[in-house]
């Protein structure tokens, strides 16, 4: 990566900075006013970058040129926003979000909780965080010294367990960042459909589709590849793909907790949350990783933050924008993420209603205006907040047209091509439910919880299986059907091993479902003055589990599916345990205590394993990110293949060739012919499918290229190769030649 390339790849975390700054909320009852900052931030920034791929997609102009205008434009307008939040602060009398109340001051003692959450020293939640004004709302003007000042003082004040907690949370995630930069992308999905995709847009300098064997490369929703395009053009190549993950891993923690704090947790419910979040193998995996489960958890933890913010004030057009953008989002990533962000939907505008209600019974009473109603582009005015049947329902319409402003253009693209918009049978059938009778979603969910909380005990995971398959049986349900299974699959599968494809969680499930319970039974056990928010938000969380569980198929790898239900659900696991550590009496009292302690030790002993020893990019033993080649780290999930594709690669580059074949199946890899036939000068190579699975795009004529490359079947390369050319092919990789070449 050039240097150039290296600036260029900044502007966009520089842009998200300072749109931070600008958009934090004054506020004095706004709950966690810096995560809320963020939570803008990222939903504006996310959906910015989806619309100029498809801004500039629609002209013709993928390029770097085009896009370094664009991130250049958009920094200096956040700049020019931070400048004027900062100006209009100062003339207030308040401290900008970025600089101390005044210079030379020294900062007074804050309590842990004024960063983590503004909790109490006790860890009890503060009037903040139960929407209630700031009895002092100076006060965070003259503790103010800066946030590096804020933060060494908050440490210094914080109980050792706090800082163990935090200390924990932060050496994981700056490891996390260590492997993701280090490490080449060598997710298995990735090397098939989510990075050829990326190369495909390059090459072409578009969107539009193309003849592929692999339908998944235009059928599945291309958000985070949009995101991963913008890095691909701005570096020149993949280096810093896996960070898009990483910084969707961080953002998941920060809402997470802040989601915690609108539940009337203070900072030690707060840090549990995170800590159980991001102690959990699956988040400490992916996190280092170019799937894209992550970044949908991140964008649907946006909108659940965005709601309970709705939940007891009335909200302003500010927030209505970020949560069309999060569900747009949302819809443009990954669709099953929907299932959570429909029943939140609900719970927003039933809220709304509710408020609306209460104002007009009691006219004196006035909402607390809503803190996302300080609009980035509004300067910091507020905006009239939205009441009343007519004005939610006005609101719910805004959030599906900014929806569909973000994800339009592709449902549209989808539409036009296999006239409908989730795209063509095969896919619609091959992993939604099919059958939706009792039987069937009881024996799905038995099936999707025993594969969540697989532990390495393998007689408890059989006697699991068994139990589950014997019970099908009795109710006349195959526990193989393939109307409630992926594919060819067969239930059950191992699912403890940190990989990052399938790992469990049965640690973070089972504290969360605990939690869930107390939650729904006696909320006011966790929460005492946020029981019915409790509440609502526990039957959101179950609402959308239950809905998983009846919508989308089984599959060995389905836990990655469920990832943005464990973010929103872990709140409720750290809600309880600090419900749990704050009673003090009894000896029962201290069996549970002991009995949390050991868990979270356990679960952080298991965060630390799949960072260490988890596949496919591990710290230490074989196939470390420190000793293992950028090339063999890319094929580490099927190394015998690395040789085989340079030699094929070889041949066909010293043959001359330029318009190269592809001739693959739908699960084969792609992406590692775009990295090893690119063009002396970095271009990208001439790259055609001799195969197509898209009726309306037919493949090109193996007589037109000069040679092709085949992966998976010889059989089926046979077949394409014309009369006269050499075929070679090895286990998994061939090529064939004219022949003279």
């Amino acid at each position: 990566m050039s240097a150039a390339g290296s600036l260029l790849a900044a502007v966009p975390a520089v842009a998200v900075l300072l749109l931070t700054v600008a958009s934090r909320s004054r506020e004095a009852g706004a709950v966690a006013p810096l995560r809320l900052a963020v939570v803008r931030a990222v939903l504006l920034s996310g959906a910015y970058a989806v619309l100029v791929v498809e801004v500039l997609g629609a002209s013709h102009a993928l390029t770097r040129p085009a896009f370094a205008v664009a991130w250049l434009l958009f920094l200096a307008v956040a700049a020019i926003v931070a400048g004027l939040r900062r100006r209009r602060a100062i003339r207030l009398g308040q401290p900008s979000a970025a600089a101390p109340a005044s210079v030379g001051a020294t900062p007074r003692p804050v309590p842990v909780g004024a960063v983590v959450s503004g909790g109490s020293p006790d860890g009890s939640a503060p009037a903040a965080e139960r929407g209630e004004p700031d009895p002092a709302p100076g006060r965070a003007s003259r503790r103010a010294a800066g946030v590096l000042a804020v933060a060494v003082d908050t440490w210094r004040t914080a109980r050792p367990g706090e800082r163990l907690l935090a200390g924990t949370i932060g050496g994981l995630v700056l490891l996390e960042l260590l492997v993701a930069l280090l490490a080449e992308p060598n997710n298995f999905d990735s090397q098939t459909y989510h990075l050829p995709k990326v190369e495909h847009w390059v090459a072409q300098g578009d969107l539009d589709f193309w003849p592929t064997a692999i339908h998944r490369q235009v059928t599945i929703p291309p958000g985070a590849e949009y995101l991963l395009l913008h890095l691909r053009l701005l570096t020149g190549g993949d280096h810093l793909y896996n960070l898009v993950q990483w910084a969707a891993g961080v953002v998941c923690l920060l809402v997470a907790a802040r989601i915690t704090a609108q539940l009337g947790g203070g900072r030690r419910a707060q840090l549990l949350t995170a800590f159980v979040l991001a102690t959990t193998p699956m988040v400490v995996l992916q996190a280092t990783s170019t799937q894209t489960d992550l970044i949908c958890a991140a964008w649907v933890a946006c909108a659940a933050t965005l709601v309970l913010d709705g939940l007891r004030r009335r909200t302003g057009w500010g927030t209505l924008l970020g949560l069309g953008a999060a569900t747009g989002l949302t819809a443009v990533t990954k669709t099953s993420g929907l299932i959570a962000v429909g029943p939140l939907l609900m719970l927003w505008g039933l809220a709304q209603l509710r408020l609306a209600w209460i104002d007009r019974a009691t006219p004196a009473a006035t909402a607390v205006a809503d803190p996302a109603s300080t609009a980035v582009a509004g300067g910091g005015r507020r905006s009239r907040p939205v009441g009343g049947l007519a004005r939610t329902v006005g609101g719910s319409v805004l959030i599906l047209v900014v929806a569909a402003v973000v994800v339009g253009p592709f449902l549209a693209r989808v539409t036009a091509e296999f006239g409908h918009p989730l795209g063509p049978p095969r896919l619609r059938e091959s992993i939604p439910m099919e059958r939706h009778d009792p039987a069937s979603i009881v024996v799905n969910a038995l099936r999707i919880g025993h594969t969540a909380f697989d532990t390495p005990l393998a007689p408890l995971r059989r006697a699991g299986a068994d139990v589950i398959i014997s019970g099908a049986e009795a109710v006349g349900v195959d526990p193989q059907d393939r109307a409630i299974t992926f594919g060819r699959e067969l239930f059950p599968e191992p699912a403890w091993y940190p990989d990052e494809d399938r790992v469990a969680f049965p640690l973070a499930g089972a504290l969360a479902a605990i939690g869930a319970v107390i939650a729904l039974g006696r909320p006011r056990r966790l929460a005492p003055e946020r029981a019915g928010s409790l509440r609502a938000y526990a039957v959101v969380v179950l609402t959308a589990v239950l809905l998983h569980t009846a919508m989308i198929k089984w599959q060995p790898w389905g836990n990655r599916l469920l990832l943005y239900a464990v973010v929103l659900a872990v709140p409720l696991a750290g809600l309880w345990l600090d419900a749990l550590f704050r009673r003090r009496a009894g000896g029962r009292r201290t069996v549970a205590t002991m009995a949390a302690v050991t868990v979270l030790a356990t679960s952080a002993l298991a965060g630390v394993l799949a960072l260490s020893y988890g596949f496919p990019r591990r710290l230490v033993g074989a196939g470390s990110v420190f000793t293992t080649s950028d090339l063999d780290t890319r094929f580490l999930r099927r190394p015998q293949w690395a040789d085989e594709f340079r030699w094929a690669a070889t041949a066909v580059q010293a043959s001359g060739a330029r318009r190269i074949g592809l001739v693959q199946q739908n699960d084969n890899w792609e992406y590692p012919w775009w990295l090893l036939l690119r063009q002396p000068d970095g271009g990208s190579p001439e790259l055609v499918a001799l195969q197509s699975v898209l009726p309306e795009r037919p493949p090109a004529d193996p007589s037109s290229v000069d040679a092709i490359v085949c992966t998976g079947s010889k059989a089926a390369c046979t077949k394409l190769v014309p009369a006269g050319w050499r075929l070679e092919f090895r286990d998994y990789v061939g090529y064939a030649l004219p022949a003279g070449r």
